[in-house]
């Protein structure tokens, strides 16, 4: 263990140590409520630029695996706890958390009073933070994470997104072919037989790539910056729009291919995707004090009247007021705050929500919602 200290922009220090090491990380400071599930948030990539702190005390103790990643890599620029558990006890542990952290240089601290923290968090709001081991000067570090750049305008669904496009199959990514250099209708190995969806890769999920294919979808995943002409080139039976982490405001590419396809196909949006199409149909979208993260984030539907248990992780919303609602129908509020969490068109064929319906970590109880979007695609 190493001494260490976390500093924030306004000032607020925190005495901690690193686990993992000597290093030194920045970037925005948030917090997730989950019990668990920390391998999952870890490699989910709308934690890009951010250092997470648990509000649970003790982590670790179930170790890592390598079935329980959500992206290929580390996707967190450090990990904040409470108490780190150096020996897992889990049948299914492959290896110690320090280890991953270190395999990937991700700084991981304990020994923080991540009570303190939150409630600093709640109060003043997410805010750019540095982590280090070598540096403890506090006035250093707080200069260092006044120098940050802020979420507010970064786009990092460009730093996230795959450079090229691959097949989703049998659980797993798969590259194309050498000789699949042209993309278009002949790419779709089950036409006719499977709905084909193009799915936007803005920072998306392994998880969610599982549930469209336990729909029985064939999909196609593509680089964030893909146009429309591209997607009308392969002609899909629907598209979907992933999460993904950062300001939607400045993904100004996607708002404008999402805008020239509203209407010629299904499109379901989550997360970021959601926060698009808000932007597409005229919408606006604005940061939250400090978001939404955990495992436990009541929703309610207001279609069925049922209360659902959600998975979150978000920073931004979409203002309910800025959206036309000529054709939009709202279908699902946050129960704690009243925020926007779904809405769909009644004519353009679309559904969005803003919460995680494929969970991982989390309850399952949205994963209806892919069912509906298969239902979209069939009745369209």
């Amino acid at each position: 263990m190493v001494k260490a200290l976390l500093a924030l922009e306004d000032g607020r220090t925190f005495a901690c140590r690193s686990f993992t090491g000597p290093g030194e990380a920045a970037g925005e400071v948030v917090f997730n409520t989950g019990m668990s599930g920390y391998q999952e948030i870890l490699t989910d990539p709308s934690y890009r630029g951010q250092m997470v702190a648990m509000t649970y005390p003790l982590i670790g103790n179930y170790g890592v695996n390598a079935a329980d990643v959500e992206s290929g890599r580390i996707q967190v620029a450090a990990f904040l706890t409470r108490e780190y558990q150096a020996h897992p006890s889990n049948w299914r542990a492959e290896r110690t958390l320090a280890d991953y952290l270190k395999s990937q240089h991700v700084m991981g601290v304990d020994d923080l009073d991540t009570r303190a923290l939150t409630r600093h968090i709640r109060n003043a709001g997410a805010m750019r933070a540095v982590v280090s081991t070598t540096d403890l000067d506090p006035q250093s570090l707080v200069a260092k994470a006044r120098g940050i750049d802020s979420m507010v305008g970064l786009d990092l669904a460009r730093v996230v997104t795959s450079g090229t496009a691959y097949r989703w199959e049998e659980g797993r990514p798969e590259p194309l072919k050498a000789s699949e250099t042209v993309l278009d209708r002949r790419i779709w190995r089950y036409r006719g037989r499977r709905p084909s969806v193009v799915a936007f890769d803005f920072g998306i999920k392994f998880n969610i790539l599982r549930c469209l294919e336990r729909q029985g979808c064939e999909i196609l995943v593509v680089p964030a910056q893909t146009e429309a002409e591209a997607v009308r080139a392969l002609a899909p039976d629907g598209i979907f729009l992933s999460n993904g982490p950062g300001d939607p405001q400045p993904v100004v590419y996607a708002v404008e291919t999402i805008r020239e396809l509203l209407g010629e196909r299904p499109i379901f949006g989550i997360c970021l995707g959601h926060q698009l199409l808000g932007l597409a149909l005229g919408g606006r979208t604005y940061k939250l004090k400090f978001g939404h993260r955990g495992i436990n984030q009541p929703v309610k539907n207001l279609i069925t009247g049922r209360v659902e248990i959600t998975s979150q992780n978000h920073g931004f919303a979409v203002d309910l007021e800025s959206l036309d609602r000529t054709g939009v129908e709202v279908t699902h509020i946050n129960l704690n705050d009243n925020t926007l969490e779904g809405f769909r068109h009644r004519d353009l064929g679309l559904l969005a929500v803003q919460y995680h319906p494929e969970a991982g970590p989390g309850p399952h109880d949205a994963h209806y919602l892919f069912g509906e979007f298969r239902a979209l695609i069939e009745g369209r």
